[in-house]
């Protein structure tokens, strides 16, 4: 880890050695991996001391770590999450809170928040993270950051620790297009489907007004800009049933994957798990097999439904988040309350499995805000170029 930590984004691990290409697309750049992803040398402990007693030494690296030192990336070292990666608010009741570089008396946002902190921080200039639930976008909101959750499976999470794997996702950080599109190149390869030069921009109503009042404002000459460069959006609607179907039918199919994953861990050691994560899994454990079959289905309805909104050429813009950053003084009630207004937005790229890219185009009360694009499966890159394009206007 560097040396000097003002964001205490990093785990104190000592020091190993991580070989990297001396060229290549990357080869002048840093980037640090969420504490989920193994390096070899280094201990793997998911933000938990459990987890972190059993990890031992690791002597394989994720091939997608590894391929970023291939193309020349200097790895400068692994990044706090929260715990099991359960968690959105950026605060692990062992490892600390990593500290928001854009807007420092607010939180960074989880579960990858030592990542987003190192990279709002300038101690990096890009890190990984995962998302499962919105543990890329969220942090990207809250710290100013351009952050991507990728069309489920398009990028390896082989040697990574799973939370909710058909869910889980991974991601990057940085904080401009150009270098985010550098890594894009490197980690998504081309687009099995592209995206068409002219776009046909949905505006969805429904997701919009999810947004407090106050940052849809804070948003709105952000869309402009994006409007000016891609065209007028369409207003439509994306929800199938309502939010709250969405909600809860992507919180079964989360918390049943996440208890099988977790759960033997929990019920054989009874770790002392941090506040909300506890109650997260506990809520977990007791879902039905009922609900796991209704949420299931729903999911692939939800996807065929979205697939035929965005055609080949749709792309929806949305707020990232209901709003900024909450303060880190906010209760865990209050947090946990904004979690469950955020899962409502975030659940349409998740329950779909298609990609989304947030974007740090506005400001509220001096916080960052993101504006995301959501594309159709696998118009990663295409999401990506568009974002430059928004950017150089």
């Amino acid at each position: 880890m560097p040396l000097h930590d003002p964001a205490h984004a990093f785990v104190p691990y000592p020091d190993a050695p991580v070989p990297h290409a001396p060229t290549g697309p990357l080869a002048d750049l840093s980037f640090a991996a969420k504490d989920l992803f193994d390096v070899a040398g280094y201990p793997t402990s998911g933000g938990s001391p459990i987890v972190l007693a059993m990890s031992g030494i690791k002597t394989r690296t994720a091939p997608t770590v590894q391929k970023l030192l291939d193309a020349g990336a200097r790895f400068v070292g692994k990044t706090v999450t929260d715990e099991l990666a359960f968690s959105m608010n950026g605060n692990n009741a062992h490892f600390g809170a990593p500290l928001n570089g854009a807007a420092k008396d607010r939180i960074t946002g989880g579960s990858s928040s030592g990542s987003a902190a190192a990279v709002s921080w300038g101690l990096c200039d890009f890190a990984l993270g995962t998302d499962t639930g919105g543990s890329v976008r969220a942090p990207a909101n809250h710290c100013g950051l351009y952050g991507l959750r990728p069309t489920h499976g398009r990028v390896s999470l082989e040697g990574t620790l799973d939370l909710a794997p058909s869910l889980d996702t991974c991601g990057w950080f940085a904080r401009d297009a150009d270098t985010f599109a550098r890594v894009a190149e490197v980690l998504l390869g081309a687009d099995a489907a592209p995206l068409p030069a002219r776009v046909r921009l949905l505006r969805p109503e429904d997701a919009w007004s999810l947004a407090v009042p106050a940052a849809a404002a804070a948003l709105a000459e952000a869309a402009a800009h994006v409007q000016g460069v891609l065209g007028e959006a369409q207003r439509m609607d994306v929800a199938l049933e309502s939010f709250d179907t969405m909600y809860w039918n992507f919180r079964y199919v989360q918390a049943h994957e996440a208890w099988l994953t977790d759960g033997p861990l929990i019920e054989r050691f009874a770790p002392p798990l941090g506040p909300g994560v506890a109650e997260r899994f506990a809520w977990s454990r007791d879902v039905t097999e009922a609900q796991i079959v209704a949420g299931r289905a729903f999911r692939n309805a939800f996807r065929t439904h979205l697939a035929a909104l965005l055609g080949h050429d749709g792309v929806l813009l949305m707020p990232t988040m209901p709003d900024i950053a909450p303060l880190r003084s906010e209760s865990e009630a209050g947090l946990e309350d904004y979690r469950n207004r955020a899962i409502r937005m975030l659940c349409i790229a998740g329950l779909s499995g298609f990609p989304q890219l947030s974007m740090p185009l506005a400001r509220r009360e001096g916080a960052p805000l993101g504006l995301s694009l959501l594309g159709p499966a696998r118009s990663d890159r295409s999401l990506v170029a568009l974002a430059q394009r928004i950017a150089a206007r």
